[in-house]
């Protein structure tokens, strides 16, 4: 059992250094090298997630049990480093915004709260054009950040796309009964 001890530390340990590379890939705007980062450190961190199914027997490496306070930690790497990659996927001119979302969900699933996530969610669902999610999640990013001036850039411009969305729902609506 003390292996298996030190075996989940040295993952943790590689986790970690992979994350932090991909933080100085990021700070300096190597957003491939810094997302390639952040999939090695969730590689490692997958190998350690009790919550995956166990793989078949011989296949692969046996599962760990994890004390309350290495699942904690498991968690919040796991977060950071969807949160980094939803970061760096913002970045190229024309983002991806359904991996975004995805990333950002991911975090959601392990931290409900986090305003970071919450603003990407909404962020990717606004370009998604599905601007009900949208809201949904800003004002909730919102309501723990009120003076972020991105969150309300961004429910403002949500706000409108709604409003032109259901002034379109209206006037096609009204064609059809109007008569």
């Amino acid at each position: 059992m003390a292996e298996q001890g030190g075996d989940v530390e040295q993952r943790f340990q590689q986790a970690v250094s992979f994350k932090t590379r991909g933080n100085a890939c990021y700070s300096e705007h190597r957003w491939r090298e810094a997302m390639s980062m952040y999939h090695r450190a969730l590689l490692q961190l997958r190998s350690l997630d009790p919550h995956l199914i166990d793989p078949l027997c011989g296949l692969g490496p046996a599962s760990v049990s994890l004390t309350p306070q290495q699942l904690e930690t498991l968690q919040s790497l796991q977060a950071d480093c969807y949160n980094n990659l939803a970061a760096c996927l913002l970045q190229p001119p024309h983002p991806r915004y359904e991996r975004v979302y995805e990333c950002s969900l991911q975090v959601l699933k392990l931290q409900p709260h986090n305003v970071k996530a919450l603003y990407r969610a909404g962020v990717s669902s606004y370009h998604l054009c599905d601007y009900t999610t949208a809201h949904s999640y800003l004002t909730q990013a919102a309501s723990k950040q009120p003076k972020d001036a991105n969150i309300r850039q961004y429910i403002q411009l949500t706000d409108a796309a709604l409003s032109v969305s259901r002034e379109k729902e209206k006037q096609k609506y009204q064609g059809m009964f109007g008569k």
